[in-house]
């Protein structure tokens, strides 16, 4: 139970980082109103400190339409609490901690669409998902051209977060395939990245965009 000092502890706590704050509540309501964020489901996080290794995160079972100031963890490299009293982090804050980890990633976000969770489950049998061939592909990081190939890898769910966590890391530095802008969670949602917020909200869109248009097209044949 917090108790008004643990209140203000916090409040303390996330004091320096409170424009990350209103950035990471404005990008809650605007998913929460595009239905890619319903109920408490996704989480999203930004790095402040890259030496060692700190991430603001999204605690656990929050309205993503409704965040509020206090709302927030403070977690290193681990994903463990920077310090007690804070709130409990999402359970899949690894996840954030492996992307975090790779140079140039300052933000992750993710989301529990009904495009990524069906199609995913279309797809589980390939291993994953191609967009090829849309405009769009060049809204994603470092991509200059409609015939770029996308591939979106697609993980099994799983409670067991370390293991995912394991399974991601090795897929992101794959010499074959590598991930680069994100993957997928079976039945679950999208996992994407950025330089910065700003940037990993636009490939997020991107994404959602392409696998809305791979979904109508699949309906229209």
């Amino acid at each position: 139970m917090q108790t008004p000092e643990s209140n203000s502890a916090l409040t303390s706590l996330l004091a320096p980082y409170a424009q990350q704050i209103e950035h990471l509540r404005a990008v809650g309501k605007n998913f929460w109103e595009r239905s890619w964020s319903l109920g408490t489901s996704s989480n999203y996080s930004v790095v402040v400190q890259r030496d060692p290794l700190t991430l603001l995160v999204t605690a656990s079972g929050k309205d993503k339409g409704r965040l509020q100031p206090g709302d927030f963890v403070l977690v290193d490299e681990r994903g463990q609490p920077t310090c007690s009293g804070q709130p409990k982090s999402s359970a899949e804050t690894m996840l954030h901690c492996v992307a975090a980890a790779q140079p140039n990633v300052g933000a992750v976000l993710h989301t529990h669409s009904v495009w990524s969770t069906v199609l995913s489950e279309r797809f589980v049998a390939q291993g994953g998902i191609l967009l090829e061939g849309f405009e769009m592909l060049k809204g994603l990081r470092g991509v200059t051209t409609h015939e770029h190939q996308e591939w979106l890898k697609i993980f099994e769910n799983t409670q067991d977060i370390p293991v995912l966590a394991q399974r991601v890391s090795a897929a992101m530095t794959d010499a074959q395939r590598p991930i680069t802008h994100g993957y997928i969670i079976r039945r679950h949602g999208i996992y994407t990245w950025g330089q910065d917020l700003d940037e990993a909200v636009r490939q997020i869109e991107i994404i959602e965009f392409l696998l809305e248009c791979l979904g109508r097209q699949i309906s229209m044949t």
